[in-house]
C-alpha cells in the first residue's frame, strides 16, 4: 500500500517473521488473541520487543476467506482499479517536489495462493522525487464477490540517483506464507480494522476506518461518499489517508508537510471537447524551456503560457500551486545560473503541462508525449555527462513503454524495443555518449506511433 514514507533495511529474511505469541515488553493493547506483532525500527530494521498496539481481534473485517469468481471486475468506488486508466498525485515529501503516475496495466496476471488460483490486476505506481525517478511498483488487486478489494502483493523498486538500492517491501500472496490482504471493505463502517499487508517483519499495515460519507474537495469540485482511515504501520508509526469514490486512494499527509493527494484522475475528471487553445502554447513553451538553455525570453514565455492558460480554463488546485512553484523555482535557477536546478525545474514543469492534457485528451496520447519527453530529457542528460540521471531516463521511458506497447502495430513496436534495449545497456555501463545517440532515435520512433 502506497506510503510517503517506507521502512528500508539491508536483508530482510522472511524465516525472522515476527508474529509472535505470548507477553511482550511493550503493551499489546487490543490484540484479542495475545499475538504480538513487533515494532520494527525504521532506521536500522532492528526487531524490537515492544508490540504494536493491534486492534481487536473482534474488530477485524478480513478474517473471512474471500470467493474470487470475477475477480478482475474491481468496481469498488473506494478502489475502482478497473475502472480509473490512470491517477496523478502531487505533493511534497521530505522537502522534495513529489508527483506519482498511478495506471492500469493492459492484461492480467495469475497468482495462487491458499489453494486458489486468481487472475488480478496490475496497477503501475510511478513517484518522481524533485522530478525524477524515485520508487515503482507493480501493484496486484483483485474484487471478491462480496465487493471487497484484496491485495496480492506488489514488486517494488526503490531508486537513488536513477539506479534501483533495494526491492523491499516486495511481497506476493502465497510465496513464503504471505496471506492475500483486504484493501477495501465491500463497504466500509466506522470502526471497521483490516491488514492491508499482513506479512509481520517484512509488510504490515493495520487500517482502521476512522469516518465515512466525508465530502471532499476533489479536482473539479465536490466529491462525495469519502473515507478517512489510520494506517499503523510496522515501526509503530501511524498515518490518516483519504479515500474517495472514483479516484481511490485520495490523499495522505497535509498541506504543511508531506502530502500525496490527487491531483486529477481518469475518466473521473475527463472532459468533452477538445482543449483550450492556450494549451497548445503551454505544451510549446514547456517543451522549450525542456529541450535547450533557458533564457529570460524563454521563461518569459512559459509564465505568460501558463499564465493565459489559467485564466481560460478551471485548473484542480493542486496542479496549479505545483506549476507555480516549479515555475517560480525555475526562475530563481535562471537567476542563479544553476544549471542543473534549471534542467530537474524544466522537467517538471514539463511534466505538469502533459498532466493538463489528461482532461480532455486519451492516456495513451499523453503518455507517447511523456515518452517523447523522456526521450529529450535523455538527451539533455546525457549531453550533460549525468549517468544517473540517464539511467533514470531509461527507466521513464521504460515504464511507459510498459503502458504502450499493448496498442503498438508489431514493426514499430520492435523498433521501439530494439532502440530501448540499446539503451539500457548503455545506461548500465555508463556510457552516456551511446545513450544520447539513441535518444533521437527513440523520439522518431514514437512520433510514427503518434502519428
Amino acid at each position: 500500500m502506497r506510503r510517503t514514507r517506507r521502512i528500508l533495511w539491508p536483508g530482510a529474511v522472511l524465516g525472522a517473521v515476527v508474529l509472535m505469541a505470548g507477553a511482550c515488553s511493550g503493551s499489546a493493547v487490543g490484540t484479542g488473541s495475545g499475538d504480538c506483532v513487533r515494532v520494527v525500527d525504521e532506521e536500522t530494521g532492528e526487531t524490537g520487543r515492544d508490540c504494536l498496539p493491534l486492534a481487536p481481534e473482534s474488530d477485524r473485517v478480513d478474517l473471512t476467506a474471500p470467493t474470487f469468481s470475477h475477480p478482475t471486475r474491481i468496481t469498488n468506488p473506494l478502489h475502482p482499479t478497473a475502472e480509473v486508466d490512470q491517477v496523478i498525485m502531487g505533493g511534497q515529501v521530505d522537502g522534495e517536489a513529489f508527483r506519482t503516475e498511478v495506471s492500469l496495466l493492459p492484461g492480467t496476471r495469475t497468482l495462487t495462493f491458499g489453494g486458489t488460483t486468481v487472475q488480478a490486476l496490475t496497477s503501475q505506481y510511478v513517484a518522481f522525487s524533485a522530478g525524477r525517478i524515485h520508487e515503482v511498483a507493480f501493484d496486484r488487486y483483485a474484487q471478491a464477490d462480496d465487493g471487497s478489494v484484496w491485495y496480492l502483493g506488489e514488486d517494488v523498486f526503490n531508486y537513488e540517483d536513477g539506479v534501483v538500492a533495494d526491492t523491499e517491501g516486495t511481497w506476493q500472496a502465497g510465496r513464503d506464507g504471505a496471506p492475500a490482504a483486504m484493501i477495501m471493505p465491500a463497504d466500509p463502517e466506522k470502526g471497521d480494522v483490516y491488514r492491508p499487508e499482513n506479512l509481520p517483519g517484512v509488510v504490515f499495515e493495520e487500517v482502521t476506518v476512522k469516518e465515512t460519507d466525508r465530502t471532499v474537495d476533489g479536482p473539479y469540485g465536490k466529491v462525495e461518499g469519502a473515507i478517512t482511515v489510520h494506517e499503523l504501520h510496522m515501526d509503530g508509526s501511524t498515518e490518516d489517508k483519504t479515500f474517495a469514490p472514483g479516484y481511490g486512494e485520495f490523499s495522505t499527509g497535509n498541506e504543511g508537510g508531506d502530502l500525496e493527494a490527487v491531483s486529477l484522475a481518469v475518466p473521473t475528471d475527463a472532459r468533452q471537447g477538445p482543449p483550450p487553445a492556450q494549451s497548445a502554447a503551454l505544451d510549446r513553451a514547456a517543451r522549450a524551456v525542456q529541450d535547450g538553455e533557458v533564457t529570460g525570453a524563454d521563461l518569459a514565455a512559459v509564465r505568460a503560457a501558463w499564465t493565459a492558460y489559467r485564466d481560460s480554463d478551471a485548473v484542480p488546485k493542486l496542479l496549479r500551486t505545483q506549476m507555480t512553484r516549479d515555475l517560480d523555482t525555475l526562475g530563481e535557477a535562471v537567476g542563479a545560473r544553476d544549471e542543473e536546478e534549471i534542467v530537474d525545474a524544466a522537467l517538471r514543469v514539463a511534466q505538469n503541462a502533459s498532466d493538463l492534457r489528461l482532461r480532455y485528451e486519451p492516456v495513451r496520447t499523453v503518455d507517447l508525449e511523456r515518452f517523447g519527453m523522456w526521450a529529450r530529457q535523455l538527451g539533455i542528460d546525457a549531453a550533460a555527462g549525468a549517468e544517473g540521471a540517464v539511467a533514470g531516463d531509461v527507466t521513464g521511458l521504460e515504464l511507459l513503454w510498459e503502458r504502450l506497447k499493448g496498442g503498438t502495430p508489431g514493426a514499430e513496436a520492435a523498433a521501439v524495443a530494439a532502440d530501448l534495449r540499446a539503451a539500457r545497456e548503455a545506461a548500465d555501463r555508463k556510457d552516456t555518449g551511446q545513450a544520447g545517440q539513441l535518444a533521437p532515435g527513440l523520439r522518431e520512433d514514437i512520433a510514427r506511433i503518434a502519428s
